[in-house]
């Protein structure tokens, strides 16, 4: 008698990336071109990591362009967004340093935003040792 192998059903998750962009490739550009480009990555079902962080004003911009675009784009329902960044508890030289070194750069290095389509990005969790991205079936 032959026995059949078990099968472990993983789920259906259809065809994804996840695609690392440097600050550098984003820094010269403005805050309309900055959108554009996260958007044509994450339309393409990619989970964008990004170096740094966008300022506040385009953070609420994306937000809003995409939930402009979830009745006009097909089968798009959004995004999911969270921004990693250090907890703050750092001496002064550190601070200082970090400070300069953003100032030179035009962003924040010391930190990461994680933007995925909701309909691969189920939700993104925090906690100070680890992160949690937690996928949709």
């Amino acid at each position: 008698m032959v026995k059949k192998k078990k099968s472990k059903n993983l789920g259906k998750i259809k065809g994804f990336a996840i695609q690392f962009l440097p600050y550098s490739e984003i820094r010269d550009l403005d805050s309309n071109q900055r959108i554009k480009k996260i958007l044509s990555i994450v339309l393409g079902n990619n989970i964008l990591i990004l170096q740094g962080k966008l300022h506040p004003n385009e953070e609420a911009r994306l937000i809003g362009d995409t939930m402009a675009m979830m009745g006009y784009v097909k089968n798009f329902r959004g995004i999911e967004l969270a921004v990693i960044s250090g907890n703050g508890e750092e001496g002064l030289f550190r601070k200082v340093t970090k400070g300069l070194a953003n100032a030179l750069s035009g962003g924040d290095l010391g930190a990461i935003t994680i933007i995925g389509p909701a309909t691969i990005v189920k939700e993104i969790k925090r906690n100070p040792k680890k992160i949690e991205l937690l996928l949709n079936k």
